[in-house]
């Protein structure tokens, strides 16, 4: 009788949880025993929900993305706050403090990225550690941390976040949405800098004050001061001292490889693998998610690639001769939604009106509706768009470049579609293989499946295809299609 494969998993995060899902057939079937390595002492759950924690708008409960007793009725072992210390290729095993070693016949590395700590005075700054900040400075990336800013908000003051990203936005709108005082400070000339222009960067900027975030731009950070307390104080070369009672630092992350150097595999942005996501030549480890380089693409912190990866892996792990050649592309569709603003960005928009020839930039404003929108296109095919407080035209855009199809050559028509008192003039209509779900990677087909199965409710709609399950952003996207469910019965 063949042995069951001995497959270990290091990390378990959402990209983790999602690996695991696709495995447990293998794992009832007794073709595998599985075992997850986890640092933290909590099951996986959605990082993307953690400011909702923090500001009480949702429950952990809500956030995990595994059920314990399912399993743990499929024989998973799961070993939390266990912390993997190495790896032993030529035994094969994984060392973990306090536990034995754990032998493996294929591993996979799922340990994703670590908040990016800036180099500032009053910090001790490591990029292969977690770093130990003081009383009242934290990142958003643990439950632990999570809880942080909740103290924080308990106490009152202003919380300063240290970025302009969508990360630290949508951290500050939900401070704000909490009654908390957040103060945004990053060192650009307007939040989202690498995709707003100017005149879209200074009307977000507004949209943001208006929905109760201090917004302090173009800050050069030198250092933090502190009392016994913990943080006072963000200091600048800029703007003296920043006051506030907490910092929020949300200036990107770094790839967890430590361990994976240690043992002698290819680092670079993230975990070297090739397209296959095999990290080492013996075609026994494996790298995925946010940790992992993938053919020479480095990690883009979106779940829809990662549960993408996921979802391969699993086929290949249990029928490895069985499963085509993988696709973890990625769009760089940029989405913002919270407080009332609406924002959708993807490619370059810093083309003039009369910079190229084949090149056409189209602009509207109306700053006191608090709608901009600019496209350029090249022979009439979307290559960048920047739209703020309109959702229709926005969501007829990213269909558009996603697609690459061409605009109306009349391009007022596209700004019709957020006219409430227009008839409904999509040219674009969804088509079963367009992304709903930009987190899952779920498609309409995908939802409207589970819909014709009898989903009733978005949350069943989430176990069936995982849309949903993200950010939240496309729940009323769901909600549309449940709503013409019976009509189309």
């Amino acid at each position: 009788m063949k042995r069951p494969e001995q497959i270990v998993i290091i990390g378990f995060g959402p990209v983790a949880a999602s690996l695991i899902e696709g495995l447990l057939p293998s794992v009832t079937a007794g073709d595998c025993e599985l075992t997850v390595i986890s640092a933290e002492k909590h099951l996986a759950y959605n990082r993307v929900l953690l400011a909702e924690l923090a500001i009480g708008a949702a429950e952990l409960e809500h956030l995990l993305m595994v059920d314990a007793a399912r399993l743990d009725a499929a024989g998973v072992n799961v070993l939390l706050g266990a912390q993997a210390t190495g790896v032993d290729r030529a035994r094969r095993q994984v060392l973990v403090r306090d536990h034995e070693p754990v032998s493996y016949d294929r591993l996979v590395f799922a340990t994703g990225a670590r908040a990016m700590i800036p180099t500032l005075n009053g910090l001790n700054f490591d990029p292969h550690a977690d770093t130990a900040l003081p009383d009242g400075v934290f990142a958003l990336r643990t439950v632990d941390d999570a809880q942080k800013l909740q103290h924080s908000l308990s106490i009152g003051g202003r919380i300063l976040i240290l970025g302009g990203g969508i990360l630290g936005i949508e951290a500050a709108l939900a401070i704000a949405a909490s009654g908390g005082k957040p103060v945004l400070v990053h060192h650009g000339a307007a939040p989202l800098g690498r995709v707003v222009d100017s005149d879209g960067g200074a009307l977000l900027t507004r949209c943001l004050k208006d929905a109760g975030v201090e917004v302090i731009s173009e800050v050069k950070a030198t250092g933090i001061s502190k009392d016994e307390h913990g943080f006072t104080a963000l200091s600048t070369s800029t703007h003296g001292e920043i006051l506030g009672g907490a910092l929020l630092i949300s200036t990107g992350v770094r790839a967890r490889t430590e361990l994976a150097e240690g043992c002698g595999l290819a680092v670079g942005r993230g975990i070297k693998t090739n397209q296959f996501l095999c990290a080492d030549t013996e075609q026994r480890i494996y790298a995925l998610g946010d940790c992992a380089e993938v053919d020479g693409q480095a990690p883009v912190g979106l779940l829809a690639p990662g549960w993408a990866q996921a979802s391969w892996l699993a086929q290949h792990l249990s029928t490895p001769t069985e499963v085509p050649a993988p696709d973890f592309s990625a769009s760089d569709v940029l989405m913002l939604k919270g407080q009332g603003i609406e924002v959708a960005a993807a490619g370059d928009v810093s083309a003039g009106f009369w910079d190229k020839p084949e090149l056409q930039a189209t602009v509207f404003a109306d700053p006191s509706a608090g709608r901009y929108l600019k496209v350029v296109t090249r022979d009439g095919v979307v290559t960048g768009f920047l739209s703020i407080g309109l959702p229709q035209t926005s969501a007829e855009l990213v269909l558009a470049y996603e697609r690459g199809n061409q605009l109306p050559v009349d391009r007022s028509t596209l700004l019709r579609l957020d006219d409430p008192a227009a008839l409904d003039l999509s040219s674009v209509v969804p088509s079963d293989e367009d992304q709903l779900c930009r987190c899952s990677g779920a498609t309409y087909g995908q939802v409207a499946h589970a819909v014709g199965e009898g989903c009733t409710t978005v949350a069943q709609v989430g176990d069936s295809c995982r849309a949903g399950t993200g950010c939240g952003g496309c729940k009323s996207k769901i909600e549309e299609l449940l709503k013409k469910a019976p009509a189309l019965a």
